[in-house]
């Protein structure tokens, strides 16, 4: 990882924005990381944006897609024992209008399926389960989950923390039903200062930052 990265703290500096060759270049690199991740969880690479950490990665796919789809409902299924980058997101949300419903688990750790299924209304526009928990490791029924949230609504988006499980576990989001999944680098030996968050072609979410659309 130290040797790929070099290039990019001395000779490689450009911005991958911009048009000249030292720009052209960083963003070469970028775009053949782009397809490299897409191709790990079999997902297209216009579905991959890359962020500064899992943390952004939770905070865009949860405040995103809940402000884009206001309209179509203003309830939010999470767990308890989800990451702060989660719950404060939620709890942002909640002042802003929202209802969030917060799962409880059982002495393992794990939601109960039988809860989210009687916690889904018609008013329900996103759930964010974590994958796997960073404390006490528990593992969450994912593919469950997703099957009984579309088959209450399709339109309902699942967001998947994935930042404890990927690189342990094999993680294909269209095949196992995510719409956003959340993911940090330094958890399978990147560089810090770095995530990306998968993003369904057909979730749309609306941007915590505006500027020139740089990742």
């Amino acid at each position: 990882v130290f040797k790929e990265m070099l290039p990019f703290f001395s000779t490689e500096y450009g911005n991958p924005s911009s048009i000249y060759g030292v720009g052209r270049r960083a963003k070469r690199a970028i775009e053949e990381a782009r397809e490299k991740v897409a191709k790990a969880i079999n997902a297209h690479p216009k579905e991959i944006y890359f962020t500064g950490c899992g943390s952004e990665s939770d905070n865009i796919a949860i405040k995103g897609s809940a402000r884009a789809n206001r309209a179509k409902g203003n309830h939010i299924i999470t767990s308890k024992i989800e990451h702060h980058a989660v719950l404060n997101s939620c709890k942002t949300l909640e002042q802003e209008g929202f209802k969030v419903t917060y799962l409880n688990v059982d002495k393992k750790g794990r939601i109960s399926l039988e809860e989210l299924s009687q916690s889904l209304t018609k008013e329900t526009i996103l759930v964010s389960i974590m994958q796997v928990n960073n404390e006490i490791g528990s593992v969450q029924p994912i593919e469950e989950a997703a099957k009984l949230i579309h088959q209450f609504n399709p339109n309902i988006i699942f967001h998947v923390d994935g930042i404890q499980g990927y690189g342990k576990y094999r993680i294909f989001p269209k095949k196992m039903g995510i719409d956003l999944l959340s993911v940090s680098g330094h958890k399978i030996h990147g560089p810090k200062g770095v995530g990306f968050l998968y993003i369904s072609e057909k979730v749309k979410i609306k941007p915590l930052l505006y500027g020139g659309g740089q990742q």
